[in-house]
């Protein structure tokens, strides 16, 4: 396993934590189709939320959300759309696309999340 992926994967189980703490409950992580990967998949109440978490240890190159693209929005949606016809169960569950952003902070070195719910639509 290579380090950038050891490092995602310790990102990923740190948003699964902040989230869970919020008060979501994980039903998969690391989903893969054809299609592309989501990150996290959790319930918040009524809705199913598909989280890409990214990580960024500065914002120098225009930080974490920057780098969540309309090409990776569409692939998030398409994968979206293929676990949910895996997992009929969940088709009355509104449907939602977070983001969680993690960056370490400058001062202290500690990591500072920004969950953003409603990141972007499928359209």
């Amino acid at each position: 396993m290579s380090v950038n992926l050891r490092k995602g994967l310790r990102f990923e189980k740190e948003a699964e934590k902040y989230l869970e703490r919020q008060g979501l409950a994980l039903l998969q992580s690391n989903y893969r189709c054809r299609f592309g990967e989501i990150d996290l998949i959790m319930l918040d109440r009524d809705s199913i939320c598909f989280v890409e978490v990214r990580f960024r240890s500065s914002d120098r190159f225009g930080g974490a959300s920057a780098s969540i693209t309309p090409a990776k929005q569409r692939k998030i949606v398409k994968a979206a759309l293929c676990y949910l016809s895996q997992n009929q169960r969940l088709q009355k569950r509104a449907p939602r696309f977070d983001a969680l952003l993690i960056q370490r902070q400058a001062d202290s070195g500690e990591l500072d999340f920004n969950w953003i719910e409603n990141a972007f639509y499928a359209e």
